[in-house]
């Protein structure tokens, strides 16, 4: 079995709210294998984005996390502030959903790609700079050496995620981690950018953590999906299975709910009732309200992952409304 270079286990987190703390996480166990991607999937205010900010303690002052976030075996949650900044530097990095909002208009986009050169790596000035041009040719931008010298407002919102990537990985880093990093981009440059993800993560050898709304972008980039519900991992298989052999309720109603061009519908299926966030969770299952298969004791007990066949699934019925198939014994027998 491939060691994991990331291991979430039993995380929760809470963040401060009108004099008391709010849960936004309850509980994700999850590892990014080296070299892996990583699919993590759900609806707004499911937990994904602060899931991936506590892996580099990107958090709001005041907020408390539980559990365990290791790192290549080394805890993240108990780093020294020297530690956490050399984590921050050298292991992981993040690329964020908005690039305007993390960048700042007022210095170049040279001085933004140089400075963690200069201050991690010790480079000097001249050789940032050229180390700049290759990053930035390596993620598509034409023309790198006149780009150094120009203001994020100067730049189109691809164009300036391409700059966030090169940013990224100027760190050289072992993990990325990519929170909706296409979601303010037309549809073409969504493609052009999963394109250069891909591809840079595939040549050197990166693990991945991809965030993002989407079930199909995620089989198409993602060697597993994690999929998130109300601060809680619901489900984790290989991509391609998971898009065949749901087994979550909700895992099962998006997979429905997808548009295709194969098939003719005069109308969608839809999950009933409103979204739960993280923070308005019951006590028992979170998605006992809307799902068609809840008993009375969904309510009362909260699901935990388990494993069934080649899946992870947190469902108190789960094993009885998916007996494994033969193929799943055999594959789980072979592993």
């Amino acid at each position: 079995m491939v060691s994991a270079l990331l291991e979430l286990e039993g995380l929760r987190v809470s963040v401060p709210y009108e004099g008391g703390l709010r849960r936004v996480v309850h509980r994700v166990d999850l590892s990014v294998a080296a070299g892996e991607s990583v699919g993590l999937v759900g609806e707004s205010g499911a937990g994904k984005s602060m899931t991936a900010r506590t892996v580099v303690r990107l958090l709001p002052p005041g907020a408390t996390v539980e559990g365990s976030v290791r790192f290549d075996g080394r805890e993240v949650l108990a780093m020294s502030p020297s530690e956490l900044r050399a984590h921050r530097a050298a292991d992981a990095a993040m690329i964020f959903q908005d690039p305007r909002a993390h960048t700042n208009p007022l210095r170049t986009v040279g001085d933004y790609l140089t400075e963690g050169m200069r201050l991690n790596q010790r480079l000097p000035k001249r050789a940032s700079q050229e180390r700049a041009c290759d990053l930035l040719g390596a993620v598509g931008v034409g023309s790198p050496r006149a780009r150094l010298s120009q203001y994020p407002h100067e730049l189109s919102s691809g164009l300036l995620q391409r700059v966030m990537i090169a940013a990224a990985l100027s760190a050289e880093p072992r993990l990325l981690l990519a929170d909706e990093p296409t979601t303010a981009l037309d549809v073409t440059t969504q493609a052009e950018v999963v394109a250069i993800l891909s591809d840079l993560r595939e040549r050197l050898g990166l693990a991945m953590l991809f965030i993002t709304h989407d079930l199909d972008l995620a089989a198409a980039i993602c060697d597993r999906t994690a999929v998130m519900y109300a601060g809680s991992i619901v489900e984790v298989q290989g991509s391609g299975e998971l898009h065949d052999h749901a087994r979550h309720p909700y895992t099962e109603g998006l997979v429905a709910a997808r548009p295709s061009v194969d098939t003719t519908l005069r109308r969608l299926p839809v999950i009933p009732g409103r979204p739960t966030a993280a923070f308005e969770a019951p006590p028992g299952c979170a998605f006992a309200p809307r799902c068609r298969h809840a008993l009375a004791h969904c309510t009362a007990e909260r699901p935990v992952l388990a494993p069934l066949g080649r899946a992870m699934v947190a469902c108190l019925r789960a094993a009885e409304l998916h007996p494994q198939q033969p193929a799943d014994d055999e594959e789980t027998d072979r592993g």
